[in-house]
């Protein structure tokens, strides 16, 4: 390096490591909330927090955790992985028992979170903390106590999320550590209900079998992910049930696609007072890509075969240009809404601003995977993902591609090392003018240590 690249290069491994330096300043024992108000005063994760709260949903610590991991992949700077190995500590000092986590954990008061003892799978939560625990465990090979209590808390997590399983592949959108038997939960296939209440019922739904949020496709990722890392068939067995669940769940026609949330009998079911029995536009999006996935890690054409109804069923369904609804109902495929006094109705002009009831949610990126991995082929896909090694040329001119956005990173920090966001946000209560956003953080550490990367 010469001239300026050499001081670029300089200036953001300095940055880089003020930056993640001022985070763990901040932290609570090694683990991270979203937001922070400048004089610490306000901090949060999706709700209000306390400094001696880490939240567990991403941008929470497992994010930061891993983006500490990466960049210390990306870099080799030792602090980097200090800083990756107390996000973990923190995340096995709050483990539940029912071997995952809440969505979030206070230090000053332990016993009364553990004593909830409810794992959650619902936005990623208990998932993205043992993906970030399969990645720092294999720079766990030491014996101190955190590495040690790293790795318990992995292999403890993963063996309860194979136990957290239903006989019939699916996983509940919480986990309170009792296995749940085929009597109570039989394996059978997805129908529709002969009636089902225009009301909310105001029923508990945390043992449903769940797609909401995705929850479902993060489990079987999870297993895939750890089967891969572990290579114990297990895990790879797990991740087949869940497919085979995905299979089951599909509705039958004219509907080949998936609800939300199911019960016992496998009929779609309410959760929430704005998440009727329905089939939905969004998380349908997620077991399409799933079923895919699992034809790309096995082969079995079975669950590229499922997906290919569901994708027409889309293609016919669309409520305006790349514009699906959240739900639709069952039978006619009309779609469904709230008013913002919480009635379903078949108008969108009342709509509740807290949650997406239309939007493009991803439904032709997910057509568009499907039609390359079946036009090209399993082998053909496979090996077109494959990465390849850089030449020195080809490194040295993305490394130059980047320089610009490196250099408005480091000029976007101050002294303190933060990278301050000035948007006013108001949120759930809170109100924050300047703020530091651990998303923001992320993204720019991985910007950062990118760069760096194509410099070595």
């Amino acid at each position: 390096m010469i001239g300026a690249a050499a001081d670029t290069a300089t200036q953001a491994r300095m940055a880089m490591l003020r930056g993640a330096d001022y985070m763990r300043s901040i932290s609570a024992e090694g683990g991270y909330l979203w937001r922070y108000s400048l004089d610490l005063k306000t901090v949060a994760g999706e709700v209000r927090a306390n400094r001696t709260t880490i939240w567990m949903q991403p941008p929470g610590t497992p994010s930061m955790g891993m983006a500490f991991l990466k960049a210390y992949q990306n870099t080799g700077e030792e602090a980097l992985l200090d800083h990756a190995m107390a996000a973990g500590a923190a995340l096995a000092a709050s483990q539940l028992e029912s071997g995952g986590w809440d969505y979030r954990f206070d230090f000053s008061n332990p016993k009364a979170f553990k004593s909830r003892n409810v794992s959650t799978f619902d936005d990623n939560t208990s998932q993205s903390v043992l993906s970030f625990l399969l990645a720092l465990g294999k720079h766990c090979k030491g014996r101190s106590p955190r590495e040690r209590s790293i790795r318990n808390a992995r292999d403890y997590g993963l063996n309860k999320l194979l136990e957290a399983q239903y006989p019939n592949g699916a996983w509940p959108q919480r986990y309170d550590g009792v296995p749940k038997t085929i009597q109570d939960y039989p394996i059978l296939r997805a129908r529709y209900p002969e009636i089902w209440s225009r009301t909310y019922p105001k029923e508990k739904y945390m043992n449903h079998y769940t797609f909401n949020d995705n929850s479902h496709r993060d489990c079987v990722l999870l297993a895939l992910e750890a089967h891969r890392v572990t290579t114990e068939k297990k895990f790879l067995e797990a991740a087949l049930r869940g497919g085979d669940f995905i299979l089951l769940a599909q509705m039958p026609a004219p509907q080949p696609a998936w609800a939300q949330q199911y019960n016992a009998c496998m009929e779609p079911a309410w959760a929430r007072r704005f998440e009727p029995p329905s089939i939905t536009g969004g998380e349908s999006v997620g077991a399409c890509r799933t079923l895919i996935d699992l034809y790309l890690a096995t082969g079995k054409e079975k669950y590229l075969k499922a997906a290919a109804p569901a994708v027409q069923w889309f293609q016919k369904n669309s409520i305006g240009r790349n514009q699906w609804a959240r739900f639709y109902e069952l039978k006619t495929n009309r779609p469904l809404y709230f008013t913002k006094s919480y009635v379903l109705t078949y108008e969108d002009d009342d709509l509740p601003t807290h949650y997406s009831f239309q939007s493009s949610y991803g439904v032709l990126e997910m057509i568009r995977y499907y039609e390359k991995v079946k036009n090209n082929g399993r082998k053909t896909f496979l090996a077109d993902q494959q990465p390849r090694d850089l030449s020195a040329k080809e490194r040295a001119r993305r490394a130059k591609s980047l320089e610009k956005h490196v250099r408005s990173i480091v000029s976007a920090q101050d002294k303190l090392g933060r990278w301050v966001t000035s948007e006013p946000l108001e949120t759930r209560g809170m109100k924050f003018d300047k703020r530091i956003e651990t998303r923001i953080f992320i993204s720019n550490l991985d910007a950062l240590s990118k760069y760096l990367n194509l410099l070595k």
